[in-house]
């Protein structure tokens, strides 16, 4: 079993992040540096993902790619020794009436928020496999436990599809590897413009902060979340009390 680090919660564990240029994926990754992380940061913004990344592995990766994403892991995890760990922050939101949902916005959501998770696994799953406490959290949304307003088909099918995913792995890949979702509710990054007046049926009436998100993914990564698998946690104010 994992033990906590008397340094760092996470000194020395190998972790990619997706996402990591912006919002909950930037705010994961600025947490897990502080616990003492070797972290891999993947996002399809090069120049965002450069901002604050000074000596760690940047990867410029469109995660819907399975062989680049494949090649790109592998590479980074030769240069680190091996991988313990995975964060799948990397998603879009588009929305809009089901009649008018093009089959490209369709696609594009399912590939980004479902697919792509799939294969960061996949791209991982060698390296995690050699790991003595693997761990893997993805990030769905409340909208895939609950959807609670209109045009959200493809963003709460996408979602949905990651919660089904994350319980299907943690099946498959146990007792070796935990894995878990996280499941924000309006969160105070760019995604959420023109959305934020959804927050007020939620319990405690404001959106989160990206960090309050990381500090779930911290605990079910880490040493703490050691007996915890197949788990769906929500991380949303009391959005809809699931």
């Amino acid at each position: 079993m994992q033990q906590p680090s008397s340094n760092g919660r996470l000194t020395g564990r190998r972790i990619v992040v997706t996402g990591a240029a912006s919002g909950i994926g930037r705010a994961t990754a600025d947490l897990f540096r502080a616990m003492g992380a070797r972290l891999v940061l993947v996002d399809r913004n090069a120049d965002a993902l450069q901002t604050g990344a000074e000596g760690e592995i940047t990867l410029a990766l469109d995660i819907t790619d399975p062989e680049a994403a494949t090649q790109a892991i592998a590479g980074a995890a030769a240069k680190l020794g091996g991988l313990d760990g995975l964060v799948n922050c990397a998603g879009i939101m588009r929305t809009g009436p089901t009649a008018e949902v093009t089959p490209d916005t369709w696609r594009s959501v399912i590939d980004i928020n479902l697919s792509g998770s799939f294969y960061m696994v996949q791209a991982c799953l060698p390296f995690l496999r050699q790991s003595n406490a693997a761990s893997i959290v993805n990030i769905a949304s409340g909208a895939g436990l609950l959807p609670s307003a209109k045009g959200l088909a493809a963003y709460a099918a996408s979602k949905g599809g990651v919660i089904a995913l994350t319980k299907a792995l943690a099946s498959d890949l146990a007792p070796e590897i935990r894995v878990n979702c996280v499941c924000p509710g309006m969160v105070d990054t760019p995604m959420a413009d023109g959305h934020r007046a959804g927050v007020v049926n939620y319990a405690l009436k404001r959106m989160a902060d990206p960090a309050e998100i990381a500090n779930a993914i911290l605990f079910l990564i880490g040493p703490e979340g050691s007996y915890v698998t197949g788990a769906t946690l929500a991380v949303d104010g009391g959005r809809t009390f699931h």
